[in-house]
Parts: structure tokens; C-alpha cells; sequence
């Protein structure tokens, strides 16, 4: 789901919900979000911060934005070129006045960072699948591995050199079938492999890192850098740094052939193409044939993100797995290929009748992996971002990639682990399995995920014990409240000329309403083979730039896209240039090609299912909550938004909307059947995809008698523990000790109800202050003869949330979420 909605509702809801909390005067809170890093070194700053301010709008900063720093003595800092951002050296007094300006979205501590490297195992729920003793149990007592699962990597080769994923042992074997016909002997002649070498991956190293992440047993990291299934048996099919189509069927021809030799039941693909589905490609054709045996086959969803209808056409099968690329917060990395939204259709194959839609299957990490390194020949491969990721002493093993490339075989190490734990499954289950299981991922639908984020412990349980998922699924729900939106899809032609450089334009017409403007081409380069090495851009009707960037992942696809949210009304130019590697060549590198295109734009044409929300002060928040699902209204078409929001109503809207994991951990005494797969879910240790490592408590508490009380309704205090800990954040808001303050101008004022707020929760509702999820409410008090008036701030933690103060909450934990 588009983020257009945001920013204006964010600032509507600021501007008609905080303000009014300020009865007796007029406040002059800040509109920025600060950082709860952030807040904390200011209260003790005496010297100038490094801090990173980000300004509305989209592009570089403006010379408006930049003017604003000078008029505040700022002085020292840089500004981005593509990015409304700058990083600032300033005073505590400067940030504070920089923080009231409007304009200024976010203030953040440039603050060190630390690398998730060796954790994307746990996050998919694979280490604690290993740890559980019930699953240990029921598989012999042994952790599940992927024992005897044959994997085979079909990709650019594997480098058995590594004792990670060592020839011989571990990688049983490793085809080198580069194809090239034009090589070939006169005749037509049966294909041959060249078997048992050592080392295929000469060139990129891609697929030793792939082949890492399905199945490296961490041997030279003492463990830490283990894959998903070290027990799994690697096959490696190496066709080369170019893969042509070609190459891509041998691997699924050497699969089929060799099947009963290697058990092969796993075939993982990080590559593909662009275009529509077209179930007569011969790959498709090779992927159902693999499937038709019992071979499990995942594609890429591709890298061509965030606009829509960029999804590899090869994972849009519906016998195939399409993996899309998350981040390791939960959340849908920028370049992941998108579906198109209400697109598929059926077609007829071998008799049967099939149905495809254009969205991918599941999405697991596929954002600074850490993974196998090639030995030989040495790679170079992200050798600066490994120097500060990786401990020195495992540098010349492992190396750091992004892409839906890595995010595929984390979900082929995944079916092995399933094959492992019950080899009758067929592809066709273990698909059903993944998506059943999946974590409803916030903001987003499923032409832009899939059924969510990826869950290996949830899988193991569902296939190991019987229990039943899926209940609680966005992609399966039926909502009441919708935002009505249509979509304009027109075709455009371009003819690249790269000597031409001002006719390389299409020009078309954005009408106002529009929130989304989104441009894809399909650049094919030489004989339809290479990829043309264009750049794509919308220009606004001011001159502003819109890039896609040039991709240059492996393989080069052919496809770009550039996606601009609430987009200027007006005139609009699609641009076509070439790759600009030399500043002395002012045209760029490109191939003369005629370019096909496709133009999108989305408008908003308003709300159903919410017909009592006019004139409420929380409308617009109630507006945005829907938009971005995570809320919902009645089936009689209302919202009830002044109504005492229940704690089985907050328990569904937190599995809707803000990243809670399934679960089937316990058992509940006093909860209706419809809602126990949400309470379940709420109550679970680990329950928020935020807790990376599954530690923290639930979202929400069963009492001391393990009663829920679905019908009690949900209290200030109460919600700011559940925001919290949806967020990941209940280390910090257990380290809290002192008394609760807020923020008001340039001073921290202690609450005025302060010990009213349960011990347990004070934590809670100082990190939910602070990150304004939740706010005070300030009162301004003068005495007769009283110079300066007293400022008091009150929390009422005991008082009563309703359903339209949830969707206040719930939006700005939103905001909280993206940064």
C-alpha cells in the first residue's frame, strides 16, 4: 500500500489533535519526531550534536531548507543530493528551535549503528525452531537441518573450495554448464555437464553467497554465519557471471535428471526477467515440469522496486514460490519487485485449469546478508560494508549482499527444513504452509508481499504438530471499511536514440487528486539479451527529477520504474537517457532501441464502511488507519470512533496492522472461538517481528489467572505497553527508572500525575511520550500575582481509550515504524 496518505494526514492529525490537548493556553509543541536517542543526549548535551534533519518533500533539500539553517546559526553540515536530507553539527538550543520549524520532519542522532549480521535466521523463527525442544523430539532429537534434502543452486556456480559449503561432503555436486552455442560441434547434440568441479563461481560470487544462506554450515565462523539448512545436500548447476535462458533450463534439467541421485526436492532460481507471465515461456515450462515431479521451485521476485507491475514473470506461476525482499525490521525493502494490484488471470496447461495473480508468495530477509564468500579467485565483493559488518577474522570468508537474491534461499533453506520434518509434503503444501504462517506485514497488501513476512517456526509447528494457521491473515480477511481508489494504466513508446538526447521524451497529463504517479519501462539492449544500460526519469511540471537508477545487480534486468507520490498537477515528462559513467560525455552509454512503457497513476476517490466519522476530531486518522489497514469499522458501515475501544477488538488490530507473529503457544479460558487465533498471537513470547530474537513479552498480558478479559476495555497506560512493545522496544522501556517527564519547549516537565501510572508501566509510557505515540495533556495555571504562569502535564493513564484514540495512537506508531 502506497505511503501518499502520510505525511498531509500525519500533519492534519498534529495539527487537530495535539493542539487541542492545550485548553487553557496556547502550547507551542513540536511537529518534528525527535529520536529517543536523540531526546535522552540532549538532556545532558553541553557541546553541539551530530544530528541528521529530514525536511518534507521529496528530492534534494531545498534552498528554503538550507536558508532555514543559516537564519539559525547553523553552519557546519552536509546536504544530500537526492534525499530532502542534511547532517548537521548544532548546538541543544539550535535543535530545539529547529524542531518547531515547519517544514522539518525528523531530527535524529547521527548515532553509530550497529550491523544485524548473523540474525536473519533468527528473525524467520529458524534458530528457535532448532532450540525447541518439541520439535527436537519429534525429529529423533535432533534439531531439523534439512537433513538429506538435495538443494540445487541454479545460479552463477559455487566455489566447493569453502569449507563452509565444501565439494564432496556438504555440496555433493557441482555442475559447470555455461551454454554456448555458438561454440558448439555442427549438429544437434544432447547436452553435456561438466560434474564434480571443485569450483564453478569464477566470476560474481553470487552463487556461493546463495548456496551460503540455503545451506553453509558457518564452519569458518564458528558457527555464526550457519545458513538455514546446514544439514540440507547442495547440488550447484554453474552457468556463468551472463546467464541466458538457456543456462536457467539446464539447471532445471539437471534437477529433473538427476532427482533420484541427490533427492533433489529444492530448486532456488535468484534470477529472471521482465514482462508479463506468459505460461508458454520455456522456463515456466521447465519450472512446472520440476514441480510435476515433487521439486519445491522458487524464483526472485526481482529488484526493480517500489513501483508496481515489476515482478519477475517467471515467479508469477502459480506452481512457483515467488520471494519478495525484507528488511530485518519487518518490513518491504524499497528495491523489492511489486505485483500489480487486481491483475492475474487463468490459462489451461496439460488439461488443467490454472489460475495466477501477479503478486509474490511470501517475503523473508534479503537486506545486508551475510554469506559465503568466493575463495577463488579472491573477491572483492561490498569489500568496504564487510569492513565494518564483519569481524576481521572471518572477513576473507564471508561478504554482505542485498537483493530478493538473498531473500530466496533463506525460503529455500526453509522447505528443507519442512522436507526434513515430513519429505511427503508436495510443493503445492509446503507453498500453502509458508503462506499460512506468514506475519501480516504493516502498510503493505499483497501485490506488494505476498501473504507477509516469512515464519519457519510457525511452518515447523503447522507440518510437525497439526496445528492450524492462517485465521488471522490480512490476505484472507474480509474488511468492512475500504478506501476507494482507481487506477489509469496507458501505454507509452519511445524511440531511444542516444545521440538524440532531447527527443527521448514522452509527455503526458497528471489531473489534480492524483496521489500516485508511477512509470515503467522494458529496456532489452542487444538482440533482447543484455539489458539496456538506461536510466528512466519523471520530471515534474517544475523541473523536478524523479530517478530509477540504473541497475547493475545480478543479472542486469530489463526493466525500470520511478514511482512519485502525491504528484504535482500538470504537465509531465517520461525521460530516457543513457548511463552516465564519464562526466566528459554529456549524452551516456545506451543502445538505440524502440522502448515500450507503461504510465500509472492512482486517485483516491474516498472512504466506504465509515459513515459516522464526519466531523470527528479523529476522522483523519481514522482515514489513515484504514488506508494503511490498521484499523477496521463495523459491518453495519460505522466506526464508532467515540466507543471504549475492547481488548479483543485492539488484539485483531494489532495482528491487522503493526507486525505481529502467529502463534499457537496457549491455551485461553475465556476467549469467544473467532477471536483465539488473535489472542494467541498478542500474548506470545516473542509475539512482535520487532523482537528480532523472539525474547520479549507479549503485546498484550493474560491476567494472573490466565484469563484475557476480551471484553475489558483498554486504558491509557495499558496501550502505551502494547505500542511499546510492538515496537521492539521493551528493553528500553524496562531501564527506565525516575519520573515520567515530557517535553515542552526547551524543558522537561515532570507529569503531574506521575504516581498514578502503575510501576511496571512507567517505562512504557515514557517511551511512548517520547516517541510521540501518545500525548500529554498541558494546562497553563497564573495566579493573580504570579509573573510567570505554571506550566502542568497531566497522562490520566487510567482513563479509557476510545476506538478513535486508537486510530490517533496507531497512526503515529505508524510514523514510529517507517523511521
Amino acid at each position: 500500500m502506497k505511503r501518499w496518505f502520510s505525511g498531509l494526514l500525519t500533519l492534519i492529525i498534529l495539527l487537530s489533535l495535539v493542539i487541542p490537548n492545550l485548553p487553557a493556553a496556547k502550547a507551542d509543541t513540536t511537529s518534528a519526531v525527535l529520536d529517543l536517542q536523540l531526546v535522552k543526549a540532549l538532556a545532558t548535551a553541553v557541546e553541539p550534536l551530530q544530528v541528521i534533519v529530514t525536511f518534507d518533500g521529496q528530492g534534494a533539500p531545498t534552498e528554503d531548507n538550507l536558508n532555514l539553517l543559516k537564519t539559525l546559526g547553523i553552519s557546519k553540515g552536509i546536504s544530500l543530493k537526492s534525499l530532502p536530507i542534511t547532517g548537521i553539527l548544532a548546538t541543544k538550543d539550535q535543535i530545539n528551535k529547529l524542531a518547531e520549524q515547519p517544514g522539518v520532519k525528523s531530527i535524529y542522532l547521527n548515532r553509530k549503528l550497529e550491523y544485524y549480521n548473523a540474525d536473519a535466521t533468527a528473525l524467520t523463527g529458524v534458530d528457535k525452531a532448532r532450540t525447541d525442544a518439541a520439535m527436537q523430539k519429534a525429529n529423533g532429537g535432533m534439531p531439523v537441518t534439512g537433513k538429506g534434502v538435495g538443494v540445487v543452486i541454479n545460479d552463477s556456480g559455487v566455489d566447493g573450495t569453502h569449507k563452509d559449503i565444501e565439494f564432496g561432503s556438504h555440496l555433493v555436486q557441482n555442475v559447470l554448464a555455461s551454454i554456448n552455442l555458438a561454440s558448439l560441434a555442427p549438429g544437434i547434440l544432447p547436452i553435456t555437464y561438466a560434474e564434480n568441479v571443485p569450483n564453478t563461481d569464477s566470476n560474481s560470487g553470487h552463487g556461493t553467497h546463495v548456496a551460503g544462506t540455503v545451506g553453509g554450515t558457518g564452519a569458518m565462523s564458528s558457527g555464526k554465519y550457519e545458513g538455514v539448512a546446514p544439514g540440507a545436500n547442495l547440488i550447484g548447476y554453474g552457468s556463468g557471471a551472463a546467464l541466458f535462458v538457456l543456462d536457467g533450463l539446464g539447471g532445471f534439467d539437471y534437477a529433473i535428471t538427476h532427482q533420484f541421485d541427490y533427492n533433489i526436492r529444492v530448486i532456488t532460481n535468484s534470477w529472471g526477467s521482465s514482462g508479463d507471465f506468459d505460461p508458454n515461456d520455456p522456463i515456466n515450462i521447465a519450472s512446472k515440469a520440476a514441480h510435476d515431479r515433487g521439486i519445491t521451485v522458487l524464483f526472485a521476485a526481482g529488484n526493480e522496486g517500489p513501483g508496481e507491475n515489476t515482478h519477475n514473470p517467471y515467479a508469477k506461476a502459480p506452481w512457483v514460490i515467488s520471494v519478495a525482499a525484507g528488511e530485518k525490521d519487518g518490513s518491504l525493502a524499497d528495491f523489492s519487485s511489486r505485483g500489480t494490484k487486481g491483475v492475474g488471470g487463468t490459462f489451461e496447461m496439460d488439461g488443467e485449469t490454472y489460475t495466477w495473480k501477479d503478486e509474490p508468495t511470501i517475503t523473508a530477509p534479503g537486506v545486508d546478508i551475510i554469506s559465503t564468500r568466493v575463495l577463488a579467485p579472491v573477491s572483492s565483493l561490498a569489500i568496504q560494508d564487510d569492513a565494518a559488518a564483519i569481524e576481521p577474522a572471518y572477513l576473507p570468508y564471508y561478504t554482505m549482499m542485498s537483493g530478493t537474491s538473498m531473500a530466496t534461499p533463506h525460503v529455500a533453506g526453509i522447505t528443507a527444513l519442512l522436507l526434513e520434518a515430513d519429505p511427503t509434503l508436495s510443493p503445492d503444501e509446503i507453498k500453502r504452509v509458508l503462506q499460512n504462517t506468514a506475519t501480516n506485514m504493516p502498510g503493505y497488501e499483497t501485490w506488494e508481499v505476498g501473504a507477509g513476512y516469512v515464519n519457519a517456526y510457525d511452518a515447523l509447528d503447522a507440518v510437525m504438530f497439526d496445528k492450524t494457521y492462517g485465521k488471522t491473515l490480512n490476505a484472507g480477511q474480509k474488511f468492512n471499511s475500504y478506501v476507494n481508489s482507481t487506477v489509469d494504466r496507458s501505454e507509452f513508446t519511445v524511440d531511444y536514440n542516444p545521440v538524440l538526447a532531447e527527443s527521448n521524451t514522452y509527455s503526458f497529463t497528471v489531473a489534480e487528486g492524483v496521489s500516485n504517479v508511477s512509470a515503467r519501462i522494458d529496456a532489452y539492449g542487444l538482440l533482447g539479451q543484455t539489458g539496456n544500460p538506461v536510466n528512466l526519469m519523471l520530471i515534474s511540471p517544475d523541473g523536478t527529477e524523479y530517478s530509477s537508477g540504473v541497475s547493475l545487480l545480478f543479472p542486469l534486468y530489463p526493466d525500470r520504474t520511478v514511482a512519485v507520490n502525491s504528484p504535482k498537477a500538470g504537465e509531465w515528462r517520461v525521460k530516457i537517457e543513457g548511463l552516465h559513467g564519464d562526466p566528459s560525455n554529456p549524452i551516456g552509454i545506451g543502445l538505440p532501441e524502440t522502448i515500450t512503457g507503461m504510465i500509472s497513476t492512482t486517485k483516491v476517490n474516498g472512504f466506504s464502511g465509515l459513515n459516522d466519522i464526519t466531523g470527528d476530531p479523529a476522522a483523519s486518522a481514522i482515514q489513515m488507519a484504514v488506508s494503511e489497514r490498521i484499523v477496521d469499522g463495523y459491518g453495519d458501515g460505522t466506526f464508532k470512533p467515540n466507543q471504549n475501544l475492547l481488548r479483543k477488538e485492539l488484539a485483531r488490530f494489532l495482528v491487522m496492522g503493526v507486525g505481529i507473529r502467529q502463534s499457537q503457544t496457549h491455551m485461553l479460558k475465556d476467549v469467544a472461538t473467532g477471536d483465539v487465533p488473535f489472542v494467541k498471537a498478542v500474548v506470545a513470547k516473542g509475539a512482535a517481528i520487532r523482537d528480532v530474537v523472539w525474547v520479549q513479552g507479549g503485546v498484550m498480558q493474560l491476567d494472573a489467572n490466565g484469563n484475557f478479559n476480551p471484553n475489558g476495555e483498554v486504558n491509557r497506560a495499558e496501550l502505551a505497553y502494547t505500542l511499546v512493545q510492538a515496537l521492539g522496544l521493551e528493553k528500553q522501556a524496562k531501564e527506565f527508572t525516575g519520573d515520567v517527564t515530557v517535553q515542552y519547549k526547551d524543558e522537561r516537565i515532570k507529569l503531574k500525575d506521575d504516581a498514578s501510572i502503575p510501576a511496571s508501566l512507567k517505562g512504557y509510557v515514557q517511551v511512548a511520550l517520547d516517541l510521540n505515540i501518545l500525548n500529554a495533556t498541558f494546562t497553563v495555571k497564573q495566579g493573580p500575582y504570579d509573573l510567570v504562569p505554571t506550566v502542568e502535564a497531566s497522562f490520566e493513564p487510567a482513563k479509557k481509550v476510545t476506538r478513535g484514540d486508537y486510530a490517533v495512537a496507531v497512526t503515529r506508531y505508524f510514523q514510529a515504524w517507517l523511521q
